[in-house]
């Protein structure tokens, strides 16, 4: 499931957030303290999450430190996969 869902969320911020195709999207790559994903791609990646793994993130988690890498979005959405249980 991880590197599924690791490969999932790349392709999602490649898809719907970059303009350019030859830009490398790495794990660690800053998304938002670089520009990639601003404030309001942050929300709809956040509903996206949420839709497509059925899971609920409060203001609170899903802040600009928790969305800035996908290795920390991982994070996150593997803590609320595990409460989901």
């Amino acid at each position: 499931m991880s590197d599924e869902l690791k490969k999932k969320i790349l392709e999602y911020i490649r898809e719907e957030y970059l303009e350019d195709d030859s830009m490398e999207l790495k794990d660690d790559t800053p998304l938002i303290s670089s520009g990639i994903v601003d404030s309001f791609s942050m929300v709809s990646l956040k509903m996206y999450l949420e839709e497509e793994l059925g899971i609920k993130m409060t203001d609170e988690e899903a802040s600009t430190e928790a969305f800035d890498s996908v290795n920390s979005i991982l994070v996150l959405v593997r803590k609320k996969l595990a409460e989901k249980k």
